[in-house]
């Protein structure tokens, strides 16, 4: 993180941020690895950090709850995993995500795990047969506003973590 590290100063203005943060992800595909240890390093460095686990609140609405955190963030980071797809949760985060950063300036930061940015922004590979799927089962302009959000998130330059090792 250290190159957007100026991202993350209190200089920063957004209006009524909340959160420094806000995490997407797939949970089952990346909670106990790469999104894990990102929530606890930032963690660690006093940025505050929304991550749907930690901070729904029991008897909360969640899609209500999730939109109006990614609102009042700073940044969000969208972790784009094998599985991101087949989430509409978080297709609906990463479209309120876009929409953030169209009206308001707000910053987004990817982080491509385990996918190519191409997959991402051209919906093959996994992407791909998530949409084969959603297709049946959503309206057009669900799906539509999905795969623009995708081509959007998937052509910023983010970080792409398929060589890391360990």
């Amino acid at each position: 993180m250290a190159a957007h590290n100026g991202a993350f100063s209190s200089d920063y203005s957004s209006g009524s941020s909340t959160y420094d943060v806000f995490l997407s992800f797939r949970g089952e595909d990346t909670r106990k690895n790469i999104t894990g240890f990102l929530y606890r390093a930032l963690r660690r460095e006093k940025i505050n950090v929304y991550m749907d686990e930690e901070d729904l609140c029991a008897g909360e609405q969640i899609r209500k709850a999730l939109l109006e955190a990614i609102r009042r963030s700073k940044i969000s980071i969208p972790v784009s995993s094998k599985g991101y797809a087949n989430s509409k949760w978080c297709l609906m985060e990463l479209v309120e995500m876009v929409r953030c950063n169209r009206c308001n300036g707000q910053i987004i930061m990817p982080i491509f795990f385990d996918v190519e940015p191409r997959d991402v922004r051209h919906q093959s590979g996994s992407f791909e047969v998530s949409f084969q799927k959603h297709e049946e089962r959503y309206d057009a302009d669900t799906v539509k506003s999905w795969r623009e959000a995708l081509i959007l998130v998937g052509g910023i330059s983010g970080y792409d973590l398929q060589q890391l090792n360990g």
